[in-house]
């Protein structure tokens, strides 16, 4: 899967048989759009790769993108899912997720939290002895999975790299096994195990070496009688940002993780989590050009949409493609960056990108853009988040509406003392 690209009609971008101009205009700027299609061949591309060999299931990690309206495209293509909070639960429970298609992964979770996701009866993984303890109490019996740490790495940036030795994420592998025994003790009921690495990795190989920890873990657990139904690997798949970039080769990937798994252990069912994989390249980014500037060093396109919009650039350094949907394949012709309306030098999404002279007006296209674009948005400047579009065989909908600016203020209360 290389990095996608678009064709070009009269000059302007099209996106899923769609005017990315004529977007635009209809819903307004800044706001994201998603490909069906897109987002059903991604699912379809990860299941079929596994399926091949071990029998599989596809859990999306929502937390990437928990639109119900994306959801609900992913239940209808039978996928499962990865949520990490009880707000994630009870989305994919109202997008139509039956409970036992959902685990709950969650990490210093509280017992109230805990409390709550147990009543809604969806599988738990769990993440600490502390919070086995506290389950046995509140739902003696549950089927369990643990999250464990592999003690190996991998993903884009140290901010999301989650397996190495000494994370906050699982239970260590030296005490793995007294932890399943333990859990057998207070009346759980253990059946799975689960390790993720970290997030877009874009190597087979430290997939490869999970595999060979897990797989010594369930023969280590098998030994002391506890006989596992599952493995989950949990997600991470990378996908390619730069034009050139290598992609994941998802093929080799699943050949030889379930190969580690069918050679060295009795567990048939593979869970895989990808979030990235799934939804990033079916979405893109709309924002309009309100400015263009020369400030002797550097030349801006200033846009509607910061860090507020997408956080990702300014957070993780993160690279994404942006092109002029409004000039698409014209001939480019100076650097600019790419900067938007909040109030902070780091608020940008691109820099030194070669591209044609702007006008104001001009629909700015940023690439790969549903994964942990809108989900990581926020009010910051109180800037109103913003629309979601979903488009299918060149037919839009709007799936999220615009927040209006007096909706940030719902939930806030100014003392009666205050008023007089």
């Amino acid at each position: 899967m290389p990095m996608r690209d678009f064709d070009s009609k009269d000059g302007r971008m099209v996106f899923a048989g769609m005017d990315v101009v004529d977007l635009a205009d209809r819903f307004g700027t800044p706001c994201y759009v998603t490909d069906e299609q897109r987002l059903r061949e991604n699912y379809r591309n990860v299941y079929k790769a596994f399926s091949r060999y071990m029998e599989t299931e596809v859990h999306y990690a929502c937390k990437a993108n928990t639109n119900l309206a994306i959801l609900r495209v992913l239940q209808q293509e039978g996928a499962g899912i990865d949520a990490v909070s009880i707000g994630e639960v009870k989305a994919c429970l109202k997008a139509g997720f039956s409970p036992d298609k959902i685990m709950y992964t969650g990490v210093f979770v509280s017992t109230e939290e805990l409390k709550q996701v147990a009543e809604t009866g969806v599988m738990i993984n769990l993440d600490s002895v502390s919070e086995m303890e506290r389950l046995a109490q509140i739902k003696p019996g549950a089927p369990v999975s643990f999250r464990i740490t592999p003690g190996i790495g991998s993903g884009h940036g140290a901010k999301v790299i989650t397996g190495n030795k000494g994370a906050k994420f699982g239970i260590p592998k030296d005490k793995v096994v007294e932890t399943y025994l333990r859990a057998q003790d207070l009346g759980l009921n253990p059946i799975g195990i689960h390790a993720h690495i970290g997030s877009g990795g874009q190597s087979v190989e430290p997939f490869v070496e999970e595999a060979e920890v897990l797989s010594e873990l369930i023969n280590q657990i098998g030994e002391a009688g506890i006989d596992l139904e599952f493995v989950d690997i949990g997600g991470g798949i990378g996908v390619p940002y730069k034009p050139n970039e290598d992609e994941m080769d998802l093929g080799q990937m699943a050949s030889e993780v379930t190969d580690v798994f069918e050679q060295n252990t009795n567990v048939r069912k593979i869970i895989l989590e990808p979030g990235r994989y799934l939804v990033c390249d079916a979405t893109i980014l709309l924002t309009r050009c309100t400015d263009v500037k020369d400030a002797g060093t550097k030349k801006y396109i200033g846009v509607d949409a910061g860090f507020n919009t997408l956080i990702r650039p300014a957070m993780y350094d993160s690279f994404h493609y942006i092109q002029n949907g409004s000039k698409f394949g014209k001939a480019c012709t100076a650097k600019f960056d790419i900067a938007g309306p909040i109030c902070e030098t780091g608020d940008y999404l691109g820099h030194d990108r070669v591209l044609p002279e702007p006008d104001e007006g001009d629909v700015m296209v940023v690439y790969n853009a549903g994964a942990y674009g809108f989900s990581m948005s926020s009010n910051y400047n109180s800037r109103p988040l913003c629309a979601e579009v979903l488009v299918n065989n060149g037919e839009a909908e709007l799936i999220r509406e615009k927040e209006q600016v007096e909706e940030q203020w719902r939930h806030q209360i100014i003392p009666e003392r205050l008023l007089r």
